[in-house]
């Protein structure tokens, strides 16, 4: 390699040199392909191999990793290409903005945290504002992270109650034509609901719950007529709401309760004809102060790598076929 230097650093922590390498040199092998250097682990230190700009790259990511595994962070493959992604576009400084304490435990003690910045400030509209639009796309965590909000704040008793609703919209197939009862013919479209829930409190907890009432899962026909106090309350799947369901829905905000409605504008279900709820919404209230915007984009996606990917290549033919 042309120019090629080498910078030698000192590591105490050999777990350290574990995390860094990763399952068979996984992340060793993103960093080679993204900083183009050379990564070799002897005796207690890390030497790196590569052109001068690159290794100064390299020693920042190598620092930066180490102080995560030093705060009880572990490395993926997702937040190290994410953590390069970061150096790369020079925001070096905000690293530190994802190092911090656990939103809180899922039921197998797992810590649920923002994993990247988009989902940070996503976290914090919630926490300071009634009322939080995420907008973004698959994979980005704004359904999860919304029902870990909720969760947070009913084990704080902030809120009496947790309100998890969707839209019921056919994608390509008809409730008409599913087998069982109302309730067998809803519960697909909400069980990603169920399954954020069940991983975060367990499905005991989540069975309890439900039977006393703290928590309901329901489409978003069932909350036409009511007010709903001291609870927290999320909108799921928002995109597939009509403008006339998104105001039914905004107006069911009482007192001492909190709302989050998510989508993404990109998968719209709704019959020809029939303009996006969550659209119109964003554009209706964006000048409303006390209204949290959060715009999540493929670099949130926390998925396999290949979502951002695809996510990138349907905005592009997308925006191609608006200019066309």
């Amino acid at each position: 390699m042309e120019n090629q230097q080498q910078k030698r650093m000192i590591v105490q922590d050999m777990n350290f040199v574990k995390e860094l390498f990763g399952n068979f040199d996984e992340n060793i092998k993103l960093i080679k392909k993204h900083l183009q250097i050379d990564v070799i682990s002897r005796e207690g230190e890390i030497i790196l191999l590569g052109s001068e700009k690159n290794l100064k790259l390299g020693e920042k990511l190598v620092d930066e990793l180490e102080n995560m595994i030093k705060k009880g962070e572990s490395l993926t493959s997702q937040n190290v290409r994410y953590i390069i992604d970061m150096l790369l576009e020079g925001n070096q400084d905000r690293i530190k903005d994802l190092i911090g304490d656990a939103l809180i435990m899922t039921a197998k003690g797992k810590p649920i945290k923002p994993k990247t910045l988009g989902q940070k400030s996503y976290l914090e509209e919630i926490g300071s504002k009634d009322l939080t639009f995420g907008i973004g796309p698959a994979g980005t965590g704004k359904t999860y992270l919304a029902v870990a909000m909720a969760v947070k704040a009913f084990r704080n008793e902030e809120v009496s109650r947790i309100i998890l609703t969707r839209p019921a919209v056919e994608a390509g197939e008809s409730l008409g034509f599913l087998p069982g009862d109302l309730k067998d013919k809803v519960d697909p479209y909400l069980r990603p609901l169920y399954d954020a829930l069940f991983d975060i409190i367990g499905a005991d907890k989540f069975e309890k719950y439900m039977e006393r009432g703290l928590i309901e899962v329901a489409p978003l026909a069932y909350m036409r007529g009511r007010t709903l106090d001291n609870s927290f309350i999320i909108l799921d799947e928002a995109q597939n709401t009509t403008r006339e369901q998104m105001k039914m829905f905004l107006t069911r905000l009482g007192f001492g309760s909190k709302a989050v409605v998510t989508g993404d504008i990109t998968q719209i279900d709704l019959p020809g004809g029939k303009s996006s709820g969550l659209k119109n919404a964003a554009a209706v209230l964006k000048d409303i102060k006390e209204i949290g915007f959060c715009y999540l984009t493929e670099k949130d996606v926390v998925r396999h790598h290949l979502v951002q990917k695809i996510i990138k290549a349907y905005d592009i033919a997308e925006h191609k076929k608006e200019k066309r």
